[in-house]
């Protein structure tokens, strides 16, 4: 197939408003930075959106994960550590999920970081989450806590990119 990992972009809104609907309602496309008062169902809501995420490139980088010509994921590297969600969160669609699209954009995104001078980063996951437990962990993570946050219980993973 071919993926590509692309900045997002007004010229896929259909394609991003298909992957969305997918998850329902609320905010829990880890991966695509949309905030709850981001409105993207009108083209100029998505426009104004998405020229947010790319004006703050200083801060992270966002990328969707695109198979196909479909939307079907969201991942960002956060430049700075965010203790609550890491320095990397992303998140797939479900019906594209195991067919190995978080391993292969975590990867790629790795490298990204290795590219920005980045020595390790960290990653977090819900603990019940298994297959992001698995994605993490095939690219090296390094278990350093389990936290209670909120109403969950939260998996920290450092991936050391030095030497790699």
């Amino acid at each position: 197939m071919d993926r590509q990992l692309i900045p997002p972009t007004v010229h896929l809104h259909e394609r991003w408003l298909e992957a969305h609907a997918e998850w329902g309602a609320g905010l829990h496309e880890d991966g695509f930075g949309l905030g709850a008062s981001d409105e993207v169902e009108s083209l100029e809501g998505f426009a104004a959106w998405v020229a947010r995420l790319t004006a703050g490139s200083d801060r992270g980088t966002l990328r969707w994960i695109v198979e196909g010509g479909q939307v079907q994921g969201g991942i960002a590297l956060r430049h700075e550590l965010n203790e609550v969600s890491g320095h990397i969160g992303y998140g797939i669609r479900p019906s594209a999920r195991g067919r190995g699209l978080a391993t292969w954009a975590l990867g790629e995104m790795l490298e990204l970081a290795r590219g920005r001078g980045m020595e390790r980063v960290m990653l977090v996951c819900l603990a019940g989450n298994v297959a992001s437990v698995r994605t993490i962990e095939r690219h090296g993570g390094v278990l350093d806590e389990v936290r209670r946050t909120g109403n969950h219980t939260v998996r920290h993973y450092w991936i050391d990119l030095r030497g790699n």
